[in-house]
């Protein structure tokens, strides 16, 4: 666990690959103004942190509600909701697909409806031109990204991504910068004007969440930004994507 500022807590761990490639994974936990809690996406903790988040949290009792911000992280639902049966568990529509067992609420993570019910303590950005959930699996460019308002922390699962060099040396290397999901050009919607779009949302998102203190991303690293780091990281990402905007739009306009 790390917290990274009064309200706010990042859990990284685990997840590998065909049991050998260890691409991590993330949880963050947010203060809402009210003073109780709000948890970003779900994974099965370690002893250590799961028992730092109970004491954070009353044994979870001040868990209002566990969001599920990425229609492909999916395989620990389960045991959040378990750990924290009391707590609204709110997902994507491919959430409730894959985990129609589940006790869901009503209302997908992805709607704006169901965004403004926690508009007083987060903030929501779903990327425009691209499909949320396309018909390749291995696809994941597309997720629900998530700005804690109090602190300006951005969580994010896939879409953008912070270069970081494996194992221990990603202890003693500088990170890269952010960067978008290199299947951006598969998730791009088959229409015109899609690339366009994208790349519409991605400068007005540089924008408005200009200041964000730290990104949180779910299978690299947080990184620490500067004031300014936010919007120029961004905008650099989205100008190492022109290639593959370009051409898209060469084949659908």
């Amino acid at each position: 666990m790390r917290q990274l500022s009064d309200g706010f807590w990042n859990f990284r761990g685990s997840f590998k690959i065909a049991g050998v490639l260890d691409v991590g994974t993330q949880m963050s936990l947010v203060r809402r103004a009210n003073g109780r809690f709000l948890v970003l996406d779900s994974y099965d903790l370690a002893p250590e942190d799961r028992a730092e988040l109970l004491g954070l949290t009353d044994n979870g009792a001040a868990i209002d509600a566990i969001l599920n911000v990425h229609p492909f992280h999916t395989l620990h639902c389960e045991a959040v909701h378990k750990l924290f049966p009391e707590a609204r568990l709110v997902g994507t529509r491919r959430h409730r697909e894959q985990a129609p067992h589940l006790h869901w609420q009503d209302g997908v993570i992805e709607d704006a409806a169901t965004q403004a019910e926690f508009a007083d303590d987060l903030a929501f950005s779903v990327p425009e031109g691209v499909d949320l959930v396309t018909q390749d699996p291995s696809v994941h460019a597309g997720s629900v990204l998530v700005r804690h308002v109090r602190s300006g922390i951005v969580h994010v699962d896939d879409t953008l991504s912070v270069l970081e060099a494996p194992g221990v040396l990603g202890k003693v290397l500088p990170q890269g910068r952010l960067r978008f999901h290199p299947m951006l050009g598969k998730a791009l919607q088959h229409r015109e004007g899609a690339a366009d779009a994208f790349a519409r949302w991605a400068r007005q998102i540089a924008g408005e969440w200009s200041g964000a203190p730290y990104v949180c991303a779910a299978h690299s690293a947080v990184r620490e930004l500067t004031e300014t780091g936010w919007r120029q990281e961004v905008l650099h990402a989205l100008e190492a994507a022109e290639k593959t905007l370009a051409k898209h739009r060469a084949q659908h306009g």
